[in-house]
């Protein structure tokens, strides 16, 4: 990254660069120093930088490199002169414009250049192989190489500039303008989805201010300007998504303005609104909700004669006959008949919401059908007298339509008031805003009315007519489509019409079908199904016997219980609803009670406020009346002076004048002096034209003259110059006559000279087809062992990943094998040892029960006393383990090692006696487990010695 000590230093470096060639160096310059922490005060210099950083970053197409030069720049210039920003920001759209409108221009130019050598020839060779390799066109190929580039480049030039001033209250304009030209874009060049894309992003901006509120430059909505600047753009918006026809667009577009106008309680201005309305009209005329495009209508006729003070008598009959004209194209029924409970539910949302975009108020509690509705729609255009402004063809076909009974020919009195209709529309002069009304849409609905109407009114009269001629009366529409609207109209219950093909007849009145029959029948069926029922089994009397009475005591017992227990439960609920009541009147008792406190505090508050307004009054007026008074002290001076000056008696000082009095008499003076000059004007003006009258009267012979004069001059020289024209064109013919015999000799070298160039431009001709038939050929051919080799190598791969694959699969499943061969040997070997154990166990219980049995017999023995204490004392402790490991083994059980060692070593080296008569006694091996201190011999009767010797042995081999 390089580093400058002034900013002038980098544009300098960066022009420098430039110049030999090396625009990314530069551009990577001037992207190190804007983003630098080290230069964040703005200066002069860099608004230079930036017109040559937005230069680059357009001619180099990198909106990336734009985008954080330009947030790095608002940075910088925020607080100090965000009007630099706004420059830069409009150069850098200037330029990506132009650029983009280059690039259209030159495949433009492109596409209509004369570029072949032959003119005989209608492509060149090179363009054949082009067209035939690509598919595509000259143009389409064009535009993708140099238009569509530029284009792209613009587009995101449009989305960086509305990130970038997205939340500036400060370049609210810029924003809206940016806005303008990106809709006129994407209107220009039909891009649908970049303004989806648009709207979208307008709409997050919007949805943005409104959800962090806390943002430092963030614009104010309830501002007028700010509020206005919006609403302009989404106007713009909805314009541009009807010219599109996108019309789900053009409908979110809508509730974006409602949106905006339900913020603010000011209305916008007449002129917004009608644009609104004109739109509203065309949206729900795609959408086919004529009730809601009616009502669109009414409200713009509304505005329109009540704001357009330029609007004519015919204009205004158009639009009022278009108003009634909408509303009779309404169905003549209500749609919501058979409909279920939830679809009501959603059609009572959605007139709601619908009443609100059309600024209708509705009450959500009441039926919204009954507000918005074809009766209500034509009882309020009577009442705002729209009746009276329609032409009378609509006047006369709504009277036909609405109040007249014509069963029989009301079909052939409305088709020519049709006829009439369909050949009214244009182009309203003074309302602008308002798009062309055309009333011939409104024929088929018209139509289709007409027809209902004629079935209503027959239905009254005939209960069966033929099908022939009910079409007669219906002239403009088949049979088959007036089945299908009387089949509607019955489906919501407005006729009662069956058609029976059979006897080519229709039949009116109240004709039984089996949907409206089924549920009289079924009611009809069950009430003679009981009365039958109740004559064949009638209801048995009840027994009065006391075991009968006596029969359900229990549960009637049970009962009761139940009932007390479900009262008390509902006497609990009731108390601690009355409690909830009480303290809910006690909240709203302190509520009211700080309501009333904070309302008197905002009484005195504002009568202390309205108290220093009237003292501020007074004090001003005061003023007022004292700098009235000077003011008249120095017009009285003034005007004292100017009656001197011409002479006249001036006003007495003395007398009390006012400003308002002083002020008449100046300007009474004015007119006087005004009036003396228009006469002095008019005396003179009489004068001159005395003297201009006699001028003309003097100067008329001698102008006729000088025109005789004139005509003969001209008249001799247009002979003379007949006469030299006539004498070269003599000339000119016989030098021509001449020119021709004298080259009539070459006529042969001249087609032999035309023969060879035919001929040889006809062999480079078909040299060079050829030529580009073998390439041809030979990029096919190549193309054919290219395809061939991918297959191959796509084979190969295909089949050296199954094999892999496959390796793999087995590689796993014998890992999965081993895993449980392993697991299923370490069980059988835990098993194996924990059976081992359960018999060494089992073996050590046994050998202890028989060491338990031989002790208790050795006691048994030596109950007498010994001769020889020393031997008795030492003979038990000696032959215990020696013994028992005898007769374990004589046993042919277990017996474990340490034992049988120690039983080995006591039978191979037994214990010497001294001569004294007693055994050694010193301490046992540090390896002996079954012996201690506490069992060493001592002097003295063996009676005391063998117990405490045996149970010691004992304790440790429980122990052990």
């Amino acid at each position: 990254m390089a580093t400058f000590a002034k900013p002038e230093n980098a544009l300098k470096r960066a022009e420098e660069l430039i110049n030999v060639g090396q625009k990314q160096a530069a551009l990577q310059a001037l992207h190190d120093l804007i983003t630098s922490k080290r230069y964040r005060a703005w200066q002069k210099t860099m608004e230079r930088i930036m017109f040559k950083y937005v230069e680059l970053c357009v001619d180099m197409r990198r909106g990336r490199f734009a985008k954080d030069g330009l947030i790095q720049y608002r940075i910088i210039c925020q607080q100090v002169n965000v009007s630099s920003l706004e420059e830069v920001i409009k150069h850098f759209m200037q330029l990506s414009t132009e650029r983009a409108e280059q690039a259209r221009s030159q495949a433009q130019a492109l596409e209509d250049a004369l570029d072949v050598e032959d003119l005989e020839a209608d492509k060149r060779p090179e363009d054949l192989m082009l067209s035939y390799v690509s598919g595509e066109k000259g143009k389409d190929r064009s535009d993708r190489e140099l238009v569509t580039p530029w284009f792209k480049f613009l587009w995101e030039t449009y989305r960086t500039v509305l990130e970038i001033l997205r939340n500036n209250s400060k370049l609210e304009a810029l924003y809206a303008m940016t806005a303008h030209r990106a809709f006129q874009f994407c209107k220009q060049y039909k891009r649908t989805t970049e303004f989806r894309r648009l709207c979208e992003i307008i709409r997050n901006h919007l949805a943005n201010l409104n959800k962090y509120r806390d943002q430092r430059d963030r614009p104010d909505l309830t501002a007028p300007e700010s509020l206005q600047l919006y609403l302009d753009t989404r106007v713009e918006q909805l314009k541009i998504a009807t010219d599109l026809e996108l019309w789900q667009e053009a409908f979110r577009s809508v509730e974006d303005i409602h949106g905006l106008m339900s913020m603010v309680k000011k209305s916008p201005k007449p002129s917004l609104m009608v644009v609104y309305y004109a739109k509203l009209t065309e949206i729900f005329w795609v959408s086919e909700s004529h009730l809601y495009h009616a009502y669109a209508w009414l409200r713009l006729f509304t505005l329109q004669k009540s704001y357009n003070k330029n609007l004519s008598q015919k204009d205004l009959q158009l639009i009022a006959s278009s108003v009634l004209l909408a509303a009779l194209s309404v169905a003549p029924y209500d749609r919501k008949y058979g409909a279920s409970h939830s679809e009501l539910e959603n059609e009572k949302e959605r007139n709601l919401q619908m009443a609100s975009l059309i600024n209708f108020t509705l009450d959500p509690k009441r039926e919204s059908r009954e507000m918005l509705s074809r009766s209500s729609l034509l009882m309020e255009l009577v009442t705002k007298g729209v009746m009276t402004c329609v032409s009378q063809e609509v006047k006369d076909l709504y009277n036909l339509l609405e109040h007249e009974f014509l069963p029989l020919d009301l079909a052939s009195k409305v088709q020519p008031l049709l006829t009439k209709i369909s050949k009214v529309g244009g182009k309203l002069s003074s309302a602008s805003s308002v798009p062309e009304v055309q009333l011939a849409q409104y024929i088929p609905s018209l139509k289709k009315l007409t027809t209902l109407r004629a079935l209503q009114q027959v239905s009254q009269v005939y209960q069966s007519m033929k099908i022939e001629m009910l079409s007669k009366m219906i002239p403009f529409f088949d049979f088959s489509v007036v089945e299908k609207i009387a089949v509607d109209a019955v489906k919501y219950n407005f006729v009662a019409v069956k058609v029976d093909h059979l006897k080519d007849a229709v039949l009116f009145g109240n004709v039984d079908f089996e949907s409206d029959r089924l549920c009289d029948h079924l009611t009809t069926l069950t009430d003679s199904l009981n009365r039958a029922r109740s004559l064949i089994y009638p209801p048995v009397k009840k027994q009065s016997k006391l075991g009968a009475n006596l029969h359900g005591l229990a549960e009637i017992v049970d009962k009761e219980h139940k009932r007390l227990l479900a009262r008390k439960s509902v006497i609990e609920k009731r108390k601690e609803e009355h409690e909830r009541h009480m303290l809910e009147m006690e909240r709203e008792e302190e509520y009211r009670r700080l309501q009333l406190q904070k309302q008197t505090e905002q009484a005195e508050q504002q009568r202390l406020a309205t108290e220093y307004s009237r003292r501020e009054e007074q004090r001003i007026r005061r003023e007022i009346e004292e700098r009235e008074s000077q003011e008249v002290q120095v017009l009285l001076q003034e005007t004292g002076k100017l009656a001197k000056r011409k002479g006249k008696k001036p006003l007495l000082e003395g007398d009390k004048l006012t400003k308002k009095d002083l002020l008449e008499y100046a300007v009474s003076e004015q007119v006087k002096g005004r009036q003396e000059m228009e006469k002095k004007l008019q005396k003179l003006a009489k004068t001159m034209d005395y003297m201009e009258r006699a001028k003309r009267q003097e100067e008329t012979p001698l102008i006729e003259q000088t025109y005789q004069q004139r005509l003969v001059e001209e008249k001799i020289l247009h002979e003379h110059e007949q006469l030299k024209e006539i004498e070269l064109s003599r000339q000119h013919h016989a030098g021509d006559l001449q020119e021709k015999n004298r080259l009539s000799r070459m006529l042969d070298n001249k087609a032999i000279f035309r023969d060879r160039i035919v001929s040889c431009r006809e062999a480079e001709y078909n040299r060079l087809r050829k030529e580009g038939e073998d390439r041809i050929n030979q990029l096919v051919a190549m193309r054919k062992r290219e395809k061939e080799i991918k297959r191959k190598l796509l084979f190969y791969i295909k089949s050296e990943e199954e094999r892999l694959t496959k390796l793999q699969e087995e590689e796993e499943a014998r890992k999965r094998e081993e895993e449980e061969r392993q697991k299923k040997e370490e069980a059988e070997r835990k098993a194996k040892l924990d059976a081992i154990v359960e018999k060494q166990k089992q073996r050590e219980r046994e050998l202890e029960e028989k060491e338990r049995l031989r002790r208790d017999a050795l006691l048994g023995k030596t109950a007498e006393p010994p001769s020889r204490p020393t031997d008795h004392v030492s003979g038990p402790r000696l032959s215990e383990p020696v013994a028992a490991a005898a007769a374990a083994s004589s046993a042919g059980k277990y017996v474990p090692k340490f034992r049988r060692e120690r039983a080995e070593s006591l039978q191979a080296a037994p214990p010497e006696a001294d001569r004294w008569g007693r055994q050694d006694d010193r301490p046992p091996h540090l390896s002996d487990r079954w012996r201690s201190d506490d069992r060493r011999p001592s002097f003295g009767g063996s009676g005391s010695r063998l117990p405490s010797s045996s149970s010691s042995w004992s304790s440790s081999r429980s122990r052990s």
